[in-house]
């Protein structure tokens, strides 16, 4: 049916390798996903209720559902992405067929439910599934907690007082979890994919939200990367009238990271400071039990790459390089 909609030649053309359609002499299946194969994962995207129950029921009677069976009698990652109609993703049969793949190892990338259909999942989830399944998985069962990007305190009922931290920084740190396996949650206003997103605007519900995920299920590592606000305005109700001269009352703010380590003592907790004159006080962290202690400049808030200094009990090194680099040198580090 696929080559009713894309040819094999365009495959073929696209990938510089034969579109394979059948099975021949050549036992292509075993060739790639036999013992000794050549192919490390096998991705079926988009993956059909039929291919599914197929799948589940041990048949193999179409190339797709051969190299799944070899695949997964040789015990190499299986990564299967369903798309079809709604109700027919709803259907019982289907949904105990896509629990047993689940229960033979198999990741099943959720679809987007969306007009009465459960759509393939968007390029990038799939290719984070890609990622995490050959990773090894070395922090597989590990729950990771991160905070994420700016807090805005409400001065009144139209403004805030926020930071220009964008989040990207947490956000690397987040997808490379996931890629090595962790179970991963980030306290954040937006939302990243493959990760459970816990929503908090202002440093009050970030607390809120850290220290009850730490107490209620536990946390193995906590990264604190998110700009928390240090000091809160007093808040005005309604809108402040323009024109005239105001003083702005602010408020201390307790030091979530401070009361994670009192209360709840992750096995792993890194901190952020802002500023290269912060090494005084990033060893003072370091002593009190801090793994690891990150220190950036103003001009890597927002930006896609930037100068770092990882700091723990060993020592300190210089990282510079996006931040899908430094998060991937961090985790170096903590593994």
């Amino acid at each position: 049916a696929a080559r009713g909609i894309i040819h094999p030649d365009a495959l073929t053309y696209a990938t510089g390798r034969p579109a394979i359609t059948r099975i021949t002499g050549l036992v292509e299946h075993v060739l790639y996903c036999g013992e000794g194969g050549e192919a490390d994962l096998l991705l079926v995207a988009p993956c059909t209720a039929n291919t599914i129950g197929k799948i589940a029921a041990g048949i193999d009677d179409t190339p797709v559902t051969t190299f799944a069976s070899t695949a997964l009698g040789r015990g190499m990652p299986v990564v299967v992405v369903p798309a079809m109609h709604e109700s027919i993703y709803r259907h019982p049969g289907v949904v105990e067929n896509i629990e047993r793949l689940r229960s033979w190892g198999i990741d099943l990338v959720e679809p987007r439910i969306e007009e009465g259909k459960a759509k393939i999942a968007d390029t990038d989830t799939i290719v984070l599934h890609a990622e995490r399944a050959v990773s090894g998985r070395p922090l597989a069962g590990k729950r990771v907690l991160i905070t994420s990007g700016a807090c805005a305190e409400p001065l009144d009922d139209v403004r805030v007082l926020t930071t220009r931290s964008t989040g990207l920084m947490g956000r690397a740190l987040a997808l490379e979890a996931f890629r090595l396996g962790a179970d991963v949650a980030v306290v954040h206003a937006g939302s990243f994919p493959c990760v459970r997103n816990i929503r908090a605007a202002t440093a009050a519900e970030m607390r809120q939200a850290v220290l009850s995920v730490c107490r209620d299920e536990g946390v193995d590592v906590y990264i604190s990367a998110a700009a928390i606000s240090d000091y809160a305005p007093e808040r005005h109700e309604g809108k402040i009238r323009g024109g005239s001269p105001m003083t702005i009352r602010l408020n201390p703010l307790p030091k979530v990271i401070d009361e994670v380590m009192q209360t709840c003592r992750p096995a792993v907790t890194v901190a952020f400071k802002l500023g290269w004159d912060e090494e005084e006080r990033a060893r003072a962290m370091l002593d009190a039990g801090v793994r690891m202690v990150v220190l950036n400049t103003p001009a890597t808030m927002g930006a896609a790459e930037g100068s770092f200094v990882i700091m723990t009990a060993g020592g300190s090194r210089n990282v510079t390089g996006s931040k899908e680099e430094v998060a991937g040198a961090i985790w170096s580090e903590l593994l």
